[in-house]
């Protein structure tokens, strides 16, 4: 792959609206208000979005009734498209947990390592559990278990739970349904399935770099025994409702996964379009369809299969929406403020820019990420961010190359979780660290997922 900007890749962009200085001016006001309004102000990320994306309008020169426009057709057009995959997700998490379907991964996995393993289990029930789920929901899910394993084997807390953080953070940035992601794909126009694949194929190796490799050194820095006030969230309770079997769980979870990697196989693989088997592996594999089906089969296998009724399987479903009303709006936000970023062709000026000076479009985009989530502590803002500006870079690059900037820029958000992340606070306090315990243990972890992961999307870079 090459990773330098082409000459033609603005060739069919839109032109600037005003000179270089003033979209830069406009550009980097708008993040500038961004960043104060929710770090300092403490305002929501969705009215700190909108407060930008009116701002990059305005201060480029763009009419306010041309700005509106803009903010609202992408904002729309993101709401259409994304919002509907982060709803099916969320409904597909929350009946994986209610179900008992997550603690059957959990017990399984863990139940068959060796103390030495532990942190090897661990890790693949982060990244197992963090495939479908919220980091967020994954943590407080898995916070029993890790207390629990600390305990039984005598380890650290850091030592068992960093490579669980590890797991869960690496899904979260890196590979779709999760909303980084897949703002990141609708915003440069990438395949899905390519993405997940290579997300994937680099959440391998940065899960174990930065979890069992990383918590063993974290550990010996940090050494924490399980919080004996939060035992009896630890014990295991008998509810006596049954839990849907081990495998049955494991193929509802890797169920839209297979559907979507099997369209992107199906892309490369079979060069006819109107390929009866490209034409069904196409629909199947769709993010959409998927999904739904994941959904529609989940409430079978794992609704059912829990011994919930039709009404409790409907109530599941319905409450699943409103803890993620917060995160569809933020996202919608984010893609009214890619829009008057677009339209004011400050993509298109980078890009010049970029390929003046022959800089790398990955490290360009993880560096854009890095530094949005180093100012607003959001990794979904930086990702909302970064790609909205780096729009006119991937203009020319192939699927695959673009599918990598997208991994770059989910690298680039993770990077140094500090004092302005609610994850920071949330992590510091479920682990009973201080400041400065928690910046050596979890601040760390994150940068070394971060950097691995990048240096595994310039090794992927060098043959795509």
């Amino acid at each position: 792959m090459s990773v330098l900007v082409l000459p033609m890749a603005g060739a069919d962009l839109i032109e600037p609206v005003a000179p270089g200085w003033q979209l830069i001016t406009a550009a980097l006001s708008a993040i500038a208000l961004i960043v104060v309004l929710i770090m300092v102000l403490k305002v929501h990320p969705f009215l700190a979005l909108i407060g930008g994306g009116l701002t990059v309008g305005v201060v480029s020169g763009v009419p306010i009734e041309g700005v509106l426009t803009s903010f609202t057709t992408g904002f729309g057009s993101t709401a259409a498209g994304v919002g509907i995959l982060i709803a099916l997700g969320a409904m597909f998490a929350k009946l994986l947990a209610d179900s008992g379907g997550a603690d059957q991964i959990v017990d399984t996995i863990v139940g068959h390592a060796s103390p030495r393993m532990l942190p090897w289990a661990m890790a693949l029930v982060g990244a197992i559990i963090g495939l479908p789920m919220f980091f967020e929901i994954g943590l407080v899910l898995l916070m029993p278990v890790i207390y629990l394993v600390a305990r039984r084997s005598q380890l650290s807390l850091v030592t068992v739970g960093i490579p669980a953080l590890a797991g869960l953070s690496a899904m979260h940035g890196l590979v779709p349904p999760h909303p980084g992601p897949l703002v990141a794909i609708d915003a440069l126009g990438a395949d899905l399935g390519t993405t997940l694949a290579f997300g994937v194929l680099v959440a391998i190796p940065t899960v174990v770099v930065s979890g069992p490799l990383f918590g063993r050194l974290a550990g010996q820095w940090v050494v924490v025994p399980a919080p004996t006030r939060f035992d009896a969230d630890a014990e295991v309770v008998d509810t006596g409702r049954r839990r849907p079997a081990f495998g049955i769980t494991m193929a509802s979870v890797l169920l839209p996964v297979v559907l979507m990697m099997g369209k992107a196989l199906a892309d490369i693989f079979i060069e006819d379009p109107t390929d009866p088997t490209r034409r069904v592996l196409d629909v199947l594999g769709a993010p959409l369809v998927a999904l739904l089906i994941a959904v529609v089969v989940a409430m079978f296998t794992l609704g059912r299969g829990a011994g919930f009724g039709r009404a409790e399987i409907s109530k599941i479903i319905e409450g699943s929406l409103p803890a993620i009303a917060g995160i569809l709006l933020i996202v919608a936000a984010g893609g009214g403020f890619k829009q008057v970023l677009v339209d004011t062709g400050i993509g298109t000026m980078l890009a010049d820019w970029a390929t003046e000076a022959n800089a790398s479009v990955l490290l360009l985009a993880w560096v854009l990420a890095v530094l949005i989530r180093l100012a607003t502590g959001s990794a979904t803002v930086a990702t909302i961010t970064a790609s909205s500006l780096m729009v006119g870079l991937v203009d020319g690059l192939s699927s695959g190359e673009t599918s990598l900037v997208v991994l770059a820029i989910g690298a680039g958000s993770v990077f140094f979780s500090h004092v302005n992340d609610a994850g920071f606070w949330l992590v510091k306090e479920y682990f009973g660290l201080s400041v400065g315990q928690t910046i050596k243990t979890w601040s760390a972890m994150e940068t070394v997922l971060s950097v691995t992961g990048l240096v595994m999307v310039l090794l992927l870079g060098l043959v795509i």
